[in-house]
This record gives C-alpha cells, structure tokens and sequence, in this order.
C-alpha cells in the first residue's frame, strides 16, 4: 500500500526573500495525516494557510497564499520539493512573509527534507488520475494535462534573446528524476528588467548568487547548470503551482510559455473539470522510490 508521509523530524534554515530582501528564518515541521501542506506566520500571531488554490493570491512573477488577510509569497520552488519527494503532510513555518530563495532553486530544499529524513503515516496517499483532456489557451500562452500512466512534463518557452529563442524538454518526473534533473535548476531574469523590477518593489533579494542574469550577449552568472537549465526552472515552477491542487497528479501537463498566471488558473480549473479525473489509491509506478542525496544538491545554512 502506498501511504502518506510526513517528515521524520523538525528542520530550519535562515535566508532572504527575493522580492522583499527580507532574512526568514524557515522550519518545516512533522504533520499528522490528511493534515495537508500548511503555511504558518509565526511573526504575526500563527495564522495558517493551506497550500491550495482556493488560498491563491497576488501571482506576479511567484506564486502567492493568502487566508484572512495574513499572506505567503513565492510558494513554488518549496512546494515542488516537497511534492516531489512524496511529502503529502508538513508544518511551514516562516518568521517572514516570503519563502526564502535560497540560491534560487529547488536543491536546497530537497537538502532539508532529506536531513529531516521521512516517515510513512497509516493512512493511503490518493492521486488525481486524469482520464480525459483539460486545457487552457490564452494568446500564445497554453498549457494542457492529458491522460498517462504517470506524471510527465513537457514544457517549451521561447524569449526574444539570443539564449533563448527556444528551449523544449520532456521528463517523467519521479523522485530521482527531480533531484538530479530538475531541482537544480535555478530561477532566472534579464538585466534589462532588474531595475524596472526594483522600481516596483520586486526583487529586491536578488543577485548573482539566487538567480541566473541575461545580459544582451550571454549570462551573468558564472556558469550554467545545465545547458538547458531556463526550461528546467519552469518545469520545477509548473510542478510547485501544481501542487496547490492537493493531491499528486497522474497525468501529462504540456506547457508553452505559461507562466505562474497561467499554472495556477489551471490548477483551479483541474478542480473544476471533476468530469476529467478521478481519485485512486494505486501509485504510478516508480514514484515513492527513494533515492540517495545527489552530490549536486547545494546545502543551505542551518538555523540553530
């Protein structure tokens, strides 16, 4: 039987927030089942705000929560993490608005859940199995979840810039595929935008050490991760807003230029379309397979 897990123990970290700048000190606690992911502000009194589309708010540039007026921003890269590794139940406890960025992946959350280790609870995970196709287009924007035996991403984006005219690639995304393929890969912006950005109020934590910078020629950063690593990025994205649908999905989610607007609007629209899935115990095959810590996996700095 495949059940629900939760973290074996309590694990925290400290960083920045991308758009704030603000330092957050984050923990990610034990939960028992059907608890569910849940956002806590400990800073303004323990409000909790279920990770779920009903609870979306403020999606620019990242995917943000809010319930009774108390809020959570740039959600994404940790939920990815988290439902990437199976974790259907855990405490979020940030001192801070925004999740911190970390070095604007994925890698070092998966550090934290795998240093807080796993535990199975007694009750069995569900999956959303698609069973017919559910899409959404707007403009040259789209994304669709067709009927699979597993969870597969394919995911294309195009820019006007010299790097990225056009990037495409397809995963089936298990637990191990994820760490080693997808969790790496980083958050990235244009110069030409950074200023415009900060005008705003946004991005104010970034730099060279969170996110990867286009110049007009090339990147900023020292180095890429992979050669593909924009396309990567939004698949890891797209996996994050997906998760806000609460269950695992098993499915294959075709995206073209979408974007967190357009993740999350679908993520509440597979809710809708109750005709097109169904609930089923059985996992897709290769999916609660534990991996070992790739040597790739950047550690965060630990709170104490």
């Amino acid at each position: 039987m495949d059940l629900q897990r939760t973290l074996r123990r309590q694990i925290s970290c400290a960083g920045i927030g991308l758009h704030s700048g603000n330092k957050v000190h984050l923990s990610l606690k034990p939960a028992p089942a059907d608890f569910g992911i849940r956002f806590r502000r400990t800073d303004i009194g323990d409000h909790e705000i279920p990770a779920t589309v009903q609870h979306l708010a403020g999606i620019q540039l990242a995917t943000g929560l809010a319930r009774n007026e108390v809020s959570v921003e740039t959600v994404e890269h940790l939920l990815a993490a988290l439902v990437s590794t199976n974790i259907d139940n855990v405490l979020i406890e940030l001192s801070s608005p925004e999740v911190p960025i970390m070095d604007g992946s994925a890698a070092p959350f998966i550090y934290l859940i795998h240093e807080a280790g796993v535990k199975s609870l007694s009750v069995p995970r569900k999956y959303l199995k698609i069973v017919r196709p559910i899409a959404i287009s707007r403009g040259d924007k789209r994304i669709a979840l067709y009927p699979s035996d597993h969870f597969k991403v394919t995911y294309s984006i195009s820019y006007d810039h010299p790097l990225l005219r056009h990037q495409s690639r397809t995963l089936r995304i298990t637990e191990e595929t994820f760490i080693e393929e997808v969790a790496p890969a980083r958050t990235f912006t244009f110069l030409k935008d950074v200023e415009m950005l900060r005008q705003n109020g946004l991005a104010l934590g970034g730099s060279l050490e969170n996110a990867i910078v286009l110049g007009e020629t090339g990147v900023l950063n020292n180095a890429l991760r992979f050669e593909d690593e924009f396309v990567r990025h939004k698949i890891l994205d797209a996996i994050g807003d997906l998760a806000l649908v609460g269950y695992p999905v098993i499915g294959h989610l075709v995206a073209h230029r979408a974007g967190h607007a357009l993740h999350t609007e679908f993520a509440a629209k597979i809710l809708e379309e109750t005709h097109a899935w169904r609930l089923v115990s059985a996992p897709p095959e290769g999916a609660t397979v534990p991996v070992a810590m790739p040597a790739k996996v950047h550690t965060p700095r630990l709170a104490h």
